[in-house]
């Protein structure tokens, strides 16, 4: 398996590595933590449904962990935001160059595409082009799990999805809608957090600490949780026997939490670092948008979204994103949002700090929360027809 640890001094990415034992029924590419942990789930669950299926994959430890080859470490190049993206442009076409060249080499039965668009549809694109995709002419099928947000931007690019995938499994509902007027096959799989009975590892707990998720990725976590430091600072001088809790995914995110804190001596002993495995026992949140965001609204816990961006990144992202509201759970629930969110400028730790205050003495809060679990819960878990996300791929991909 191949990472960041083999490029050498210029950034140059290897050739992945042969298939171990022969032909692949199936190669996963993911490129988020987040969908690295979902795909590893819908592996286990192929693999109990079809005992001796050969998995490979482009992503992250937790899919090797399940028993896919790991060709390469794509979690490692996990990165969001136009700056952001250019600055990584060299080393995405070396990782879109390669993967063409493994699948048109070893040629599995079919690809699933896990999140990702930035990556996943240009080299969905280039293995049509390349005759290698079945709605090409070519034998490989190419199926896409957790779609893009459509809903909220790019939504022209459901139609090119239509082009060139041979399925869809969606895990909003509301998601149908976007893809009912292509010919592209969609269906509903359940989330993950509730459906496939992923366990939520954080909980409500009113003597815990607050629980702090800047996210997965290095350059938002760089912006994201200084100003959540900054807000639990000021938090501490009108409750001074607060404590905090940061989660990460990984230890590259340590390693910059802990350079991040040793700049605040302050919080040394405030301020704890835990695996986002271990989970947590909480009396509030503070979070980044994504996957933890829900997984929060999920728990019960009150608390607040926090978010900053390059510059660039945002302004751009304010010109074509077109959703009232940045968390998952808000946007599911745009009545009664479960989240006060502060973006980019309006993360100012005073306001933040008030809004965790309020979140921790004012029982309301916590109420509301409760209230709003249950209600994503009913959204997200679909009914007896809705079938697991595995069970969609083995009917779809006859695997």
């Amino acid at each position: 398996m191949y990472s960041a640890a083999n490029m050498d001094s210029a950034g140059t990415i290897p050739p992945f590595a042969a298939p171990d034992g022969g032909a692949v029924d199936l190669l996963i590419i993911a490129g988020e933590h987040s969908g690295d942990q979902h795909a590893a789930k819908l592996v286990g669950e192929l693999q109990s449904l079809r005992p001796g299926l050969k998995v490979a994959a482009i992503g992250g430890p937790a899919l090797r962990q399940a028993g896919a080859q790991l060709l390469f470490d794509l979690t490692e190049f996990s990165v969001v935001g136009f700056v952001e993206v250019l600055r990584h442009m060299g080393q995405f076409k070396s990782l879109l160059r390669h993967s063409e060249n493994w699948i048109a080499t070893h040629k599995p039965r079919s690809v699933l595409f896990v999140d990702y668009p930035g990556f996943n549809l240009r080299l969905a694109d280039r293995l049509f082009k390349a005759s290698l995709s079945r709605k090409s002419g070519g034998n490989i099928g190419l199926y896409y799990y957790i779609s893009p947000q459509i809903w909220a931007w790019k939504a022209g690019r459901r139609f090119k999805m239509a082009r060139l995938l041979d399925g869809m499994g969606v895990i909003f509902p509301f998601e149908l809608k976007s893809y009912a007027d292509t010919t592209l096959p969609v269906r509903f799989v359940g989330h993950p957090f509730v459906s496939e009975g992923l366990p939520s590892n954080l909980s409500l707990d009113p003597s815990g600490p607050i629980l702090l998720l800047p996210g997965s990725r290095a350059q938002a976590v760089a912006r994201i949780f200084p100003a959540m430091l900054d807000a639990f600072s000021v938090m501490l001088e009108q409750l001074p026997g607060e404590r905090a809790l940061a989660l990460y995914p990984d230890p590259r995110i340590r390693a910059l939490l802990e350079d991040i804190l040793s700049g605040r001596p302050e919080l040394k002993d405030r301020v704890e670092l835990r695996p986002a495995g271990e989970g947590a026992k909480a009396k509030a949140c503070l979070i980044s948008s994504g996957t933890m965001s829900l997984n929060c609204a999920l728990a019960g816990l009150p608390g607040a979204i926090c978010y900053r961006a390059h510059p660039l990144t945002y302004l751009m992202g304010r010109m074509f994103i077109k959703v009232p509201h940045l968390g998952i759970a808000n946007l599911l629930l745009p009545d009664a949002p479960p989240y006060r969110e502060y973006i980019q400028g309006e993360a100012r730790p005073e306001a933040i700090a008030a809004d965790l205050v309020e979140a921790i003495d004012k029982p309301e809060r916590t109420a509301a929360s409760k209230v709003a679990a249950e209600q994503l819960r009913t959204v997200l878990g679909g009914n007896s027809d809705t079938p697991s996300p595995a069970r969609w791929l083995i009917d779809s991909a006859k695997l």
